[in-house]
């Protein structure tokens, strides 16, 4: 399906709504955290309730919230009724916390980081309608994967996508389409994607057309020939590999190393109503964190998010990755892998705001967001790093970063992006396409 068919896609009617959304949601949130100033979880206290269900989508990425409740955190934290339930698509995780709980929906979620914003501006909602959301945790850094199909085995594909434009061009001229499967429009697979076809010169809105696939439908749709690259975290990559579809270009962090990934997010009147459950659910989430890090623990990690009731794949699929030893299955083999997935590591869990500035940045680029958003006051919203050093100073965290910025983050083609000086870093893309 394209992006224009695709029942999972909302993109904004209106800059005139989109602007309304963004004044609604900043209201809205800054009643929210006045009654959360930091500090505020400082003393142990008992949460509100007991449970809260929470989203997840079949990806590695989504292991600390599998081992939460698998090895007990929730319940240590007296949150022993939390539900983790898997969602179809990250579509479905947005208009599942559109909904809440209250509506049979979902309280918070394992979620691609920019969504948070895009559901909170009412960018990606029905209507454009806003629906608060504050990100209280990172759940890992790198781990992605660029994989392409197998009739592109003779390229030999990495970080450099130039050679994919010619063999796009020649196939778009035989008559027959090209298309780049991602998993939400100005999500984080999309923005990998377009990030590498961007530096390559392919143009991602005219040189190939974008589409939206649910990550656990990715391989099934390479081996049909619905696309001809797509960008997804593990176990699609390796199992695509593994069934001999197609092979892996690029990890993500190869691109960008050690960038950050997915969320842990939460609805804000969720954490608005019961801010002792919100620091259980965090506490349980970093404990988690920690242990899946430890590289003692991947093969039961692996053993966790292969069963059934989590990702249900092959354990083969989960487990060398996850170790981080890489077969591309282009011929390139990587043992020890510098761009292994961290959960804890390297400050994973920390939601820098620098790095939601670069989303939303890339959101600008593509589209996705208007050139005139405020996002210095979004991010002031949705972003609660303060909640997460709270909660890190109870469990005992000594390695706390210093600052909401990671500072200049330079990208495998020599671009930086700088923090301070957002439009600097716009204005040195070529391809893009700003509204």
């Amino acid at each position: 399906m394209s992006e224009k068919s695709d029942p999972t896609t909302i993109l904004p009617a209106t800059r005139r709504g989109f602007i309304k959304g963004i004044a609604a949601t900043t209201a809205l949130l800054g009643a929210a955290k006045a009654l959360l100033p930091y500090g505020a979880h400082a003393a142990p206290a008992t949460p509100e309730v007991t449970g809260a269900k929470l989203g997840y989508i079949a990806l590695t990425d989504a292991g600390p919230l599998f081992v939460a409740k698998e090895k007990g955190f929730f319940a240590k934290h007296g949150m022993p009724d939390v539900e983790v339930l898997k969602q179809s698509s990250w579509g479905t995780t947005r208009d599942n916390l559109v909904l809440g709980a209250a509506g049979n929906g979902i309280d918070g979620a394992h979620i691609l980081t920019p969504m948070p914003y895009l559901i909170s501006s009412g960018a990606m909602t029905q209507n454009n309608q806003p629906t608060p959301m504050m990100i209280l945790a990172r759940l890992n850094v790198a781990g992605q994967c660029i994989s392409v199909g197998q009739e592109y085995a003779d390229l030999k594909l990495g970080t450099d996508a130039a050679p994919f434009k010619a063999a796009l061009a020649a196939k778009k001229a035989s008559g027959k389409e090209v298309k780049a499967a991602m998993t939400f429009p100005g999500g984080t697979h999309d923005l990998w994607i377009r990030y590498w076809l961007a530096a390559g010169g392919i143009d991602p809105n005219s040189d190939i057309s974008t589409i939206v696939v649910p990550p656990a439908q990715m391989v099934a749709n390479m081996k049909v020939g619905t696309m001809d690259c797509f960008c997804v975290c593990e176990p699609w990559n390796e199992q695509l590999k593994n069934q001999q579809i197609g092979y892996t270009a690029l990890t993500t962090g190869e691109l960008w190393d050690k960038h950050p990934e997915k969320a842990f997010a939460m609805r804000a009147d969720f954490v608005e109503a019961y801010p002792n459950a919100t620091k259980a659910l965090l506490m349980a989430v970093m404990e988690a964190q920690q242990w899946c890090e430890d590289m003692a623990n991947k093969e039961e990690l692996a053993k966790i998010c292969a069963k059934r009731n989590w990702i249900n794949a092959p354990f083969s699929d989960v487990v060398e990755r996850m170790k981080g030893n890489f077969d591309y299955g282009n011929g390139k083999v990587v043992e020890n892998s510098p761009f292994i997935m961290h959960y804890w590591a390297h400050h994973a869990s920390y939601p820098f705001r620098s790095h939601d500035l670069w989303f939303l940045t890339e959101d600008i680029r593509w589209g996705y967001l208007p050139e005139t958003t405020d996002t210095k006051a979004l991010i002031d919203q949705v972003n609660r790093e303060d909640l997460w050093r709270a909660a890190a100073a109870e469990l005992g965290v000594t390695d706390i970063p210093t600052s909401t910025s990671r500072g200049p983050e330079t990208f495998f083609d020599g671009k930086v992006f700088d923090p301070e000086n957002p439009s600097a870093y716009l204005e040195s893309l070529t391809i893009k396409r700003m509204v």
